[in-house]
């Protein structure tokens, strides 16, 4: 299969913002994609969009990815809305870096929104709760946060990890989304902050979750047969990943781990031909503090265990060994929920151009994104790395170009 390349990323600010719509959003996020790719991008290259929505509110619930992409003058490209629930847009840049490998398109547009903050807490908690297991979780009462402060709370028990450790994360994700001018909740807080924030699931408190935000995102991913049309400095997609389980988090065998997650990781792992231990930089999923903890373990950042240990010793801090969540993560950035994915790949694309401003992380040369749906029912994992120019570019460092007569033939 043919490989595929990302070339340009953006995203809309994420927060509250009662006088946008879900379209306006989107073409904020359009035009900052379009507008990053180096020599440029016209709508009209883009041969198919994949869009992420969970439909909260009830707005639009069919068809809502037609009704962003023709706004944003895609109309007439085929457009396919995906759910699955947080990791929507994850799912989407994964089915967006199919279409090209698979040699159906050339150049996709992957994306997805979200409006949250026109309802009430009751209704929010609301559709928060249609990504958990309906029956015995959502309508017996559990909440969203509840469902993670359980997993919080047998990690706790069973590895010692502690709640000043949870709070570290917050800390850390709060100092690098004041560097973000894209955050919701852009400001720094303190470790007495975070610990003495009022409870909303024990053990978790207000500072271990994230908010709900309004916000877009989209990434344009292209094949090796076209990027040189749109970038001297290709980053290739190196590994993808994908897995699921269980909706509800009782009928799993650990609550101190997502299987998904760690199935996602080893397939995109091993499509790359790297390890952990050659990552640069994360994005990973960080819905609640503990979350970010998991994900260590699962992502084989750090053993079984031993997640808190690692928050603790500042290795994923910004500067550290292995940074992760430069953007923020949904605990700062914000969790719009079916942009989350892509907004995680638009952090990736900024680190990996050289242009993430004061979070910036130095020279690197590979990230990954991690993404999940609800408490684990989904997850995709992509890998990211600036490509290396081989023996197959000319002197200039591009493919040779083909003619207009064998593109015709290619085409056909």
């Amino acid at each position: 299969m043919r490989d595929a390349y990302l070339v340009g990323a953006g995203q809309s600010d994420y927060g509250a913002f009662p006088e946008e719509s879900y379209r306006s959003l989107f073409r904020t996020a359009f035009e900052a994609a379009t507008e990053s790719v180096p020599n440029g991008l016209e709508p009209s290259d883009i041969d198919e969009a994949f869009v992420g929505n969970l439909g909260v509110g009830g707005r639009q619930l069919g068809l809502s990815g037609p009704a962003v992409t023709e706004h944003v003058g895609l109309g007439g490209v085929p457009c396919t809305r995906v759910e699955n629930a947080c990791a929507a847009s994850g799912f989407a840049t994964r089915q967006a870096v199919q279409a090209v490998k698979s040699g159906m398109a050339d150049v996709v547009l992957a994306g997805g929104f979200e409006i949250m903050s026109d309802m009430s807490s009751d209704a929010t908690k609301y559709w928060l709760g249609v990504s958990g297991e309906t029956e015995w979780e959502r309508l017996s009462g559990t909440t969203f946060s509840g469902v993670y402060a359980q997993m919080a709370s047998v990690h706790m028990e069973r590895y010692g990890t502690t709640r000043e450790q949870l709070s570290q994360v917050a800390v850390k994700n709060h100092a690098n989304g004041a560097k973000n001018p894209h955050a919701q909740l852009g400001f720094e807080c303190s470790l007495e902050d975070a610990q003495s924030a009022p409870v909303v699931a024990d053990p978790l408190n207000l500072y271990h979750c994230c908010p709900t935000s309004d916000g877009a995102a989209c990434a344009l991913i292209v094949s090796e047969d076209v990027v040189d049309e749109y970038t001297d400095d290709p980053i290739r997609v190196a590994g993808v990943g994908a897995g699921s389980d269980n909706v509800g988090l009782f009928q799993r065998d650990s609550y101190t781990g997502i299987p998904a997650s760690q199935r996602a990781a080893e397939t995109a792992y091993e499509m790359a031909g790297i390890g952990p231990d050659e990552l640069d930089f994360a994005e990973v999923h960080d819905c609640f503090a503990i979350a970010e903890l998991l994900a260590y373990e699962d992502l084989g950042f750090c053993e079984t265990g031993e997640a808190g240990q690692l928050i603790e010793s500042g290795a994923t801090e910004l500067g550290g060994e292995l940074p992760v969540n430069t953007s923020g993560g949904l605990k700062s950035k914000g969790h719009p929920i079916g942009a989350t994915g892509a907004g995680q790949v638009v952090e990736a694309f900024k680190q990996l151009t050289g242009n993430a401003g004061d979070r910036q992380v130095e020279k690197p040369a590979r990230g990954l994104t991690h993404n999940v749906g609800g408490s684990g029912g989904a997850s995709v994992v992509h890998i990211f790395e600036r490509e290396e120019r081989n023996s197959s570019r000319n002197s200039s460092g591009h493919r040779p170009r083909e003619t207009e007569a064998e593109t015709e033939v290619s085409a056909r």
